[in-house]
Order: C-alpha cells, then sequence, then structure tokens
C-alpha cells in the first residue's frame, strides 16, 4: 500500500474500519487515535471524519473487534491532546491570524467559528464538538482570543468526554441496526441540529430581550 492509498483509508475510514482492522489488527486503536488527534488538533486536517468515525468505531466494539472502554480512553485522550496543540498553535499566532495571510488556514471557517464563539463564549468548546469545521477551529480561536489556560481545559476536557463516549455509546448500541447504519450520515446532521436547536433559541432570545431595551 503506498502513501496515498494509505491516506485515503485514513479519509474515509468511517467506511472502510473493517479493513483497517482485518489488515492491521490491534494498530486500528493507533489509527484511531492519530485521526481524532490531526482533526482537531491541525486546522488543515479539519475535513477528517470524526462524528461518522466515531459512531462507527463504538459499533465494531459491539462485534467484538475492539474493546469500547480502551477506545473511549485512547479517544477522549487524542480529542484533548488534539485541542490542546491547537489552542497552543492559536496563543502562538495571536491576532495575527486575522491579518496575515497564513495559506493553510481557511478564513472563512475561521470567521465562522470567531462569530460562534463570540455568541456562546467558552461554551464553544463544548459545543463545537458536535460540529464538524467548527470543532477543529474552536480551540485555535480560544488560543487567539488568549483564553485562560484553566478554563479552557476544564471546556475542553469536558467536550472530548461529552463527544467521545456519547458518540461511540452510540454506535455500540445501534452502530449495527441496518437503518442507522446505511443512513449515517443522516443521522449524524439530524443528532447535530438537535443539540444546535437550544443553542439557537437561546441566542435568538437573548438577541430579542437586547433588541427590546433599545
Amino acid at each position: 500500500m503506498d502513501f496515498m492509498q494509505f491516506f485515503d483509508m485514513l479519509l474515509h475510514v468511517d467506511k472502510s474500519l473493517a479493513v483497517v482492522i482485518q489488515q492491521y489488527g490491534t494498530l486500528v486503536y493507533v489509527v484511531l487515535f492519530a485521526i481524532i488527534f490531526c482533526e482537531t488538533g491541525l486546522v488543515v486536517l479539519f475535513f477528517f471524519p470524526g462524528d461518522s468515525l466515531l459512531f462507527i468505531a463504538g459499533a465494531f466494539c459491539a462485534t467484538g473487534d475492539m474493546n469500547l472502554l480502551l477506545l473511549n480512553v485512547l479517544l477522549v485522550t487524542a480529542a484533548v491532546a488534539g485541542n490542546t496543540l491547537n489552542y497552543k498553535i492559536g496563543g502562538a499566532i495571536g491576532h495575527r491570524v486575522y491579518t496575515h495571510d497564513y495559506g493553510w488556514l481557511n478564513k472563512d471557517a475561521m470567521r465562522r467559528t470567531h462569530d460562534f464563539f463570540d455568541k456562546h463564549g467558552g461554551k464553544t468548546i463544548v459545543l463545537a464538538r458536535f460540529v464538524p469545521v467548527v470543532r477543529t477551529f474552536a480551540p485555535l480561536v480560544a488560543g487567539v482570543s488568549e483564553m485562560p489556560h484553566a478554563r479552557f481545559q476544564l471546556y475542553n476536557i469536558s467536550g472530548a468526554l461529552l463527544w467521545v463516549v456519547s458518540l461511540t455509546t452510540a454506535g455500540y448500541f445501534f452502530g449495527n441496526i441496518p437503518v442507522v447504519r446505511d443512513h449515517l450520515s443522516e443521522i449524524v446532521m439530524v443528532a447535530i441540529g438537535v443539540v444546535m436547536i437550544p443553542i439557537l433559541l437561546g441566542g435568538a432570545w437573548r438577541l430579542g430581550r437586547r433588541m427590546l431595551r433599545l
């Protein structure tokens, strides 16, 4: 297997996890750790399939191919470490991120995340875990905004636990149901919508109150 084939397998590992397990055995844990770490820690890899990967990995735990407890410990650690790296990068770059032209940085995604961060503050680090792309840029914005490290880690660890454990556990119990497996992308999007609805309603309510005071 050449590098491009291996990278393609990593990129689509949510659809080819069975092949990864068959070919690499217990090294699948290393592959999964690397994917979650890179998706959360390196903004250039924001397109890695975190949500569906966690769900399907949980489903393979139900069939005995992987251990759910070990999987959760490793992937929570990867998610926390990845966000911490991203936070440190944001702190090192500072506000230059908005004024300099970094070819590796998606400015549109950065602006969307900054707007999200302005609306929800530190909770963004937790909530963004369930929003693709935003979750990769949120810790970078936190670093740029100089969020206190202890406060960041509180949200970081809480969000990692909630994100990893909820999706792998859901996959463990429901991932092998045919209708769920065949419509995974749609189900993930609906789940994200359910999470976001109360957040958006809360933001609209606060905006309405501010407008009434004017």
